[in-house]
């Protein structure tokens, strides 16, 4: 995915829809691409034989285009999400392109589900000051999600919660773990 530059201001909402069918999520693509004028965000297949599609823009536009890519998803939706006021690092972190400084502690939220795990990075980037270290999604996870992100240790613990909270609303949650003090090996692992 190539978001544009951090002088575009980022679109206000975005919509994911996650299925269970690579050929009907290509053609939820096209259905959601034509029913209002959205930016495709991200559209591919993902482990284990799923597919995603991600767009965003103005809220109207992203509401018609997810209610379009449902109506041809129908039984292959495994999970959706439609995010209003999406916090502006959502953009850069789906793309692994924010700049990583903080280092002080590290938080891990893991779940079942790739639209989940956006919806919570949402609410972690939303909650403290914070900066995503890693969103991986699906890929190369058995279809599971993770997120990494760091600052100190209070403001992690929060943002951890609050994405968390939103993961176990679902029922959608692996784990969630806070690290203080990462040995600088490990973070550099992930940057």
């Amino acid at each position: 995915m190539s978001w544009r530059s951090y002088d575009t201001p980022t679109p206000p909402a975005l919509a994911l829809i996650e299925l269970s069918s690579i050929a009907r999520g290509m053609h939820a693509t096209d259905a959601m691409l034509k029913a209002a004028d959205v930016q495709l965000v991200m559209s591919r297949s993902i482990c284990s034989g799923k597919y995603m599609v991600l767009v965003a823009g103005e809220q109207h536009e992203v509401e018609a285009s997810l209610s379009a890519g449902m109506d041809v998803a129908k039984e292959t939706a495994i999970d959706h999400v439609l995010l209003s006021n999406v916090h502006p690092d959502v953009y850069p972190a789906l793309s692994s392109t924010g700049e990583i400084t903080r280092k002080s502690a590290i938080g891990i939220l893991e779940c079942y589900s790739v639209a989940c795990l956006v919806d919570a990075l949402d609410q972690v980037a939303k909650r403290a000051l914070v900066e995503v270290v890693q969103c991986r999604l699906a890929m190369a996870l058995g279809g599971k999600a993770y997120l990494v992100f760091t600052g100190d240790v209070d403001s992690v613990r929060e943002s951890l919660d609050a994405g968390a909270e939103v993961v176990e609303e679902r029922g959608l949650l692996v784990d969630k773990i806070v690290i203080p003090d990462p040995r600088p090996e490990l973070f550099d692992s992930l940057v």
